[in-house]
């Protein structure tokens, strides 16, 4: 199962989906394309950062699971991550605004293309469980997505949610369990009056 590194492996396999998808059309450097806040993008044309973590209670069940003959470990915990995912131009002010639209035109079509990441990207635990990560944007209200830029005094740029589902941590709470290895059956027999 996926470790505690999962979060991390799930963004990075989605920056290289995108890095492999966009460059060099329309951007000429894969470097320009990280997990970062949009607030402190520096040098970079397309940001991706991970404001919202959610436990997905639907598709799992509660309990424990057998390890092996004697142990028994709590079963993992599915999560849908949210990025926020946002365009940064540096071309010059009168273009700057239509390359962006081409930038997030590139990155939607990529993801519609892409509803699951594939496997090449996944590495570390992610890829040793072959988890299958989904990949959705996600119909946000201007409304909310304002909120989270307003947190700075930045001005707003172009941006999309995209979810990510299917991330698993795996959990290393376990109980050992004893086998029954004997049975004892009495029974209580009435003798019945013979005629």
């Amino acid at each position: 199962m996926a470790d505690y590194t999962a979060f991390t492996e799930a963004g990075v396999a989605l920056v290289d989906l995108l890095r492999d998808s966009l460059t060099p059309e329309p951007l000429g450097n894969r470097e320009l394309i990280n997990l970062c806040s949009p607030h402190e993008s520096e040098n970079n044309q397309l940001t991706l950062y991970l404001y919202q973590i959610e436990e997905d209670g639907q598709n799992m069940t509660a309990g424990y699971y057998s390890v092996d003959r004697d142990t028994q470990r709590i079963r993992p915990a599915r999560f849908n991550l949210h990025y926020l995912v946002t365009t940064h131009s540096k071309a010059p002010a009168q273009v700057k605004e239509a390359d962006q639209h081409r930038i997030m035109g590139a990155v939607v079509q990529t993801l519609r293309d892409n509803p699951v990441i594939p496997q090449r990207y996944l590495n570390g635990s992610l890829a040793a469980e072959n988890a299958e990560l989904h990949v959705s944007v996600d119909r946000t209200p201007l409304e909310q997505l304002l909120k989270i830029w307003n947190n700075t005094s930045k001005e707003y740029k172009l941006s999309i949610v995209v979810t990510v589902t299917g991330v698993t941590i795996d959990s290393r709470r376990e109980r050992r369990i004893a086998r029954v290895t004997e049975v004892t059956i009495e029974t209580d027999q009435k003798k019945g009056d013979a005629k």
